[in-house]
């Protein structure tokens, strides 16, 4: 039996992202891969990390620290993709590069206090829950627009882009309309806050070619890489 090494599914993963960028007339080089490793242990890390990656998304605060007792490649971006309670928010902008799941006024506001102690600037994304699942994390579209205005003013907060998850469907075709949704959604939010918001973080394992085609830019891929 032929047994499927961590660079096979990495090649098969990157393969699908140049097959879906280029079905969308879409350079693969502006797609980046954000690898979810949190069920890996940290050697397993390093191995995706000697293959090539270099974005890395995990959930849990406290999981991440224990894993990551040793220092990770100056070069390696982390993602927190996870629901931030604000308890853990000092630990969080320490810890990781980027906070993808910002969704409310009290997140923001936590955010800031702690970067601003720290005197030190963290890029997030406001993660939206589009399909409108009542156990998914993320806002109301409808109050996209005031939590990005108040990130915009903070002063130690970059809002780069959004996020969102998709419901877990047999066809990914199902769920197209949620990242349709979430690209018209950042076009308006440039348009009335006269600000760029380049990222949009969507897609995930079972979904991703299909929101590469709605123009997602960074894909969250777990279980296609490490199993």
């Amino acid at each position: 039996m032929t047994t499927v090494t961590l660079q096979d599914r990495i090649s098969a993963v990157r393969l699908g992202l140049d097959e879906a960028a280029d079905r969308a007339g879409r350079d693969p080089a502006a797609i980046t891969i954000t690898a979810v490793s949190k069920t890996v242990d940290y050697p397993v890390m390093l191995e995706a990390y000697e293959l090539g990656l270099r974005h890395f998304g995990e959930n849990r605060i406290q999981d991440t620290r224990e894993k990551l007792r040793d220092p990770l490649p100056a070069d390696i971006i982390l993602h927190l993709i996870g629901q931030l309670q604000s308890n853990k928010v000092a630990h969080a902008v320490q810890l990781f590069h980027v906070i993808e799941s910002v969704d409310r006024p009290s997140l923001v506001a936590e955010l800031e206090k702690q970067t601003a102690r720290l005197e030190m600037t963290r890029p997030v994304l406001l993660q939206v829950n589009v399909a409108g699942e009542g156990q998914k994390a993320g806002c109301d579209p409808g109050v996209a627009s005031a939590i990005a205005q108040l990130i915009s003013r903070s002063e130690h907060l970059r809002l780069d882009g959004l996020m969102t998850m998709a419901p877990l469907v047999d066809d990914a075709e199902d769920v197209r309309f949620v990242f349709h949704g979430l690209r018209e959604l950042r076009d308006q939010l440039q348009q009335h806050l006269s600000i760029g918001l380049p990222v949009l973080s969507m897609g995930m394992t079972n979904d991703y070619q299909v929101a590469i085609a709605e123009g997602a830019t960074h894909i969250r891929v777990g279980r296609a890489i490490f199993g």
